[in-house]
């Protein structure tokens, strides 16, 4: 289901490869509410980070302001936490307790969770372009005759549809191909997005029947222009910011995907169909589906992600 993406976190990647142009006025509405009292849209390092080098004067400052306060919050978290884990330790050497035990297992892991977040703030961490649901990405879309970047919800929230739809339907970050004409037929051949990828992780469960997150990326090196849809979610009472949102389209697996245990991949087109994706023709949906079967296909290798 694509549950996870490495992706083309920065926009100078989309211009340069791509020559698309960025909808600023949606990045600074996206990650600056201003005067709302509301939490920042989250997303994948590298995105924050270039926002803070290229972006207005007002959000870059605005998301210094938060990186500080952040990296403030984690280090008092880590020291809270680092104490209730030596407290814990000093008094499992007096006489073993259940809860003396239980303070070492959660204070180190909630440990290694923050010091992961912190590294992450501080630029320290491998994987600053990453993506999981509920986050936000670069979407490269067709706008005014051109193709335009806009950061967009990696969870879609269909127009009309109310905001609980997304504790209802929580896995509508995937669209798979044989529900387009159905459940998405209000956006499939009407609002259709690229997310740029250089490999994707799935959820598969082992011969020992536990989880196993494996990471799959393409043998070529080739970036992945992962197939999307999207929509413009606009609050009918007038109390919620408009919403941007997408999906990654799915198809039946390829033989390396399914061998290696699970039953999706995402939809890889060609380069040469990026603009007739991306500006359907109205009612030609046959001319969509023949870009979903004229797909690319790499090898898709596979390994337990780090």
């Amino acid at each position: 289901m694509c549950y996870s993406a490495q992706i083309y976190a920065e926009f100078k990647l989309f211009q340069r490869q791509f020559g698309a142009v960025m909808d600023i006025e949606t990045y600074v509405a996206t990650f600056w509410p201003g005067e709302k009292k509301q939490p920042r849209a989250k997303a994948p390092r590298a995105m924050i980070r270039e926002l803070e080098e290229i972006g207005p004067p007002e959000l870059r400052a605005a998301l210094l302001a938060q990186d500080q306060a952040d990296i403030a919050a984690l280090e008092e978290e880590l020291f809270a936490l680092r104490r209730r884990v030596g407290d814990a330790q000093r008094a499992l050497k007096v006489k073993v307790t259940k809860k003396a035990q239980e303070d070492v297992r959660i204070g180190t892991n909630k440990g290694k969770a923050a010091r992961r977040r912190l590294d992450i703030l501080k630029g320290l961490a491998s994987d600053n372009d990453r993506v999981f649901p509920g986050m936000y990405a670069p979407v490269m879309v067709w706008e005014g005759g051109q193709r335009v970047v806009k950061p967009m919800r990696y969870q879609c929230r269909p127009c009309g549809k109310p905001a609980f739809y997304d504790r209802k339907f929580p896995g509508t970050y995937n669209a798979r191909r044989d529900s387009l004409e159905g459940f998405w037929s209000g956006q499939f051949g009407v609002s259709h997005g690229l997310m740029v990828a250089t490999r994707f992780y799935e959820n598969v469960q082992g011969p020992d029947g536990k989880n196993r997150v494996l990471e799959f990326p393409p043998r070529d090196g080739e970036p992945m222009l992962v197939a999307c849809l999207w929509s413009r979610w606009t609050d009918p009472a007038g109390k919620e910011p408009d919403l941007l949102s997408f999906a990654a389209i799915t198809d039946e697996p390829e033989p390396e995907v399914a061998a290696a245990g699970h039953d999706r991949t995402i939809i890889n087109i060609k380069p040469e169909h990026i603009d007739a994706w991306l500006n359907p023709e109205p009612g030609n949906l046959a001319a969509l589906q023949a870009i979903f079967d004229d797909k690319r296909h790499p090898y898709y290798e596979h390994r337990i992600a780090a």
